[in-house]
């Protein structure tokens, strides 16, 4: 599966925020792959074709690039699974896709890097409490989204009218980055394609 973007300039945006963009699109797969502290600056003018002066005339610092880095990257994943999503009309059709593109992750336009919760959690943990603040608060969005997801269901009479919408989301963010974590630490595809079908399993008896 291929999707395509044609981007039209927009004459609203002045300079400045197009270089500021730019320069995001172009540092955050880097952090997303190097993590904050392995990400130098010579990563980021290297990948920019810009300078020291012409990064730091755009971000007052490191943190200030690697909070829009992040966005931008959470951004590009969250696109994903709403295209996706609007191809269905039932919520267990919704659900699913997250086993969709989480275990087929490659046929989609990914951040570089993989799963920018995964990686920026591990990364900022004891590093850097603001980008720590901010995974937070996309896990518990993620979290609201899923049971939002759930209750619909529910109301609707897809799902049994008995069960827990948090306690669900939970177990799907859990197993999904859980899924990740084991891939990353043994190189072992095979292990999140079957974490992913005991998702699947969760999602099709809810």
């Amino acid at each position: 599966m291929v999707y395509f973007c044609v981007v039209k300039e927009d004459k609203t945006i002045s300079k400045a925020e197009r270089t500021r963009q730019f320069i995001i699109e172009k540092t955050a797969p880097i952090f997303n792959k190097k993590g904050y502290a392995g990400t130098s600056l010579s990563d980021i003018t290297e990948a920019t074709g810009l300078t020291k002066g012409s990064i730091y005339g755009n971000f007052a610092d490191k943190d200030e690039l690697v909070l829009a880095a992040f966005d931008y990257n959470i951004a590009r994943m969250s696109a994903v699974t709403k295209v996706e999503m609007a191809k269905h009309t039932t919520v267990r059709g919704q659900l699913l896709v997250y086993v969709e593109v989480y275990e087929n992750h490659m046929k989609y336009p990914f951040p570089l890097g993989g799963c920018p919760i995964m990686n920026t959690t591990v990364d900022a943990d004891d590093t850097h409490p603001v980008l720590k603040g901010k995974v937070g608060q996309v896990v518990m969005s993620w979290k609201d989204r899923l049971i939002g997801l759930i209750e619909k269901g529910i109301a609707g009479k897809e799902f049994k009218k008995d069960i827990d919408p948090e306690q669900i989301a939970l177990t799907i963010i859990a197993m999904i980055e859980g899924a990740i974590l084991l891939n990353q630490a043994t190189g072992r595809v095979d292990y999140r394609k079957k974490v992913m079908r005991s998702v699947e399993k969760l999602i099709k008896e809810l």
